[in-house]
């Protein structure tokens, strides 16, 4: 009876705001739901998505979608009500997606830059994996800077106290790690022949520095295309590495099947977490996949929002997203969440 009266006391207010017209006066939420998913080794609008020049590629028996969030910007009551009953969608206040001070437009400007960023580390990623080194060059050493007389345009900076060098944010990491008038010992490469050179760091900007200007490279015989628009977000980063490795080995990562997931990605190939897994997870599920893969600080939200039928693979890195569905081909079973 106590139900029941919850019930008639629940219709009797839903029939008053409705009669005030409060249920269509917009509020400050929005609502999130699943987007839709893409196969990174299909086509868009008629032309590859991942696109090879210059090298032949594999086809795949299977599909690698990455996975969206949809964003329904301008909430009523109605929908916001919607939103909090359905098991699909979630509302959130609407500054967590458009920040105060920054329009809709600026946003998704934003989300657009991550999104051709998150490509950009994919590439970078992924051809790590496939053999092709980051190369890291200096392009200017200031004439009074601490680098002068040791180091010169076209070196290849390899180390930095016997640290690797893998790519020019980690050169900056290294030198960072200790404080300005550290003197550091900076492997190189001049003219194919291996050197080191001792460089005495200074603050510069309130940071140290060794005076040098650098570029990131990352010689490959072919031309390496992504063309995919209308997404936003650094989220598809994952996905993006996986499809790049799928084309250019011949092995199928998939076995065959519909394989989802969603994850950042950096130059060195670690995943990050990203946003709306469980909306993720339902268009994943809605597309077919048969498992998901689920970068491993957002392990926990997946589990509480499971998928019936959709296993989920705990990746933190490139390698070890490719050990899971390695282990997953072979009919082992790969790492969960």
């Amino acid at each position: 009876m106590r139900r029941r009266g919850l019930t008639v006391l629940l219709g009797a207010l839903l029939t008053t705001l409705f009669s005030f017209g409060v249920l269509k006066a917009p509020i400050p939420y929005v609502v999130l739901g699943p987007g839709p998913t893409v196969n990174t080794l299909g086509t868009s609008d008629g032309k590859e998505i991942i696109q090879v020049s210059g090298r032949a590629t594999s086809t795949s028996a299977g599909q690698l979608r990455l996975t969206t969030v949809g964003v329904q910007p301008s909430v009523r009551l109605r929908s916001a009500l919607a939103g909090w009953f359905s098991s699909d969608e979630a509302v959130v206040p609407r500054e967590l997606v458009y920040p105060p001070g920054e329009t809709r437009k600026e946003v998704e400007q934003r989300n657009e830059e991550d999104f051709r960023n998150s490509q950009t580390s994919a590439e970078t990623a992924a051809l790590r994996e496939l053999g092709y080194p980051v190369q890291v060059q200096v392009k200017v050493v200031s004439a009074d800077g601490p680098s002068a007389g040791a180091l010169r345009a076209g070196d290849l900076v390899t180390s930095v106290e016997g640290t690797p060098v893998t790519s020019a944010g980690r050169l900056t990491e290294l030198i960072r790690a200790k404080p300005a008038g550290s003197t550091l010992t900076i492997g190189y490469t001049r003219d194919g022949a291996a050197a080191t050179a001792k460089v005495t760091s200074r603050e510069q900007d309130g940071r140290p520095r060794i005076g040098v200007e650098i570029d990131q490279q990352q010689p490959h015989p072919f031309t390496l295309t992504i063309d995919l628009g209308d997404i936003g977000g650094p989220s598809a980063g994952l996905m993006f590495a996986l499809g790049i490795v799928d084309k250019l080995q011949p092995a199928d990562l998939t076995g065959g099947k519909i394989i989802a997931g969603t994850g950042t990605i950096d130059d060195e190939g670690q995943v990050g977490p990203i946003g709306g897994i469980a909306q993720k997870l339902v268009g994943a599920k809605q597309s077919g996949a048969k498992v998901f893969l689920v970068p491993e600080d957002n392990c926990a939200e997946a589990v509480r929002n499971p998928q019936p039928g959709l296993p989920l693979l705990r990746v933190g890195t490139l390698d070890e997203a490719l050990t899971a569905l390695e282990t997953l081909r072979a009919g082992g079973q790969p790492t969960r969440c």
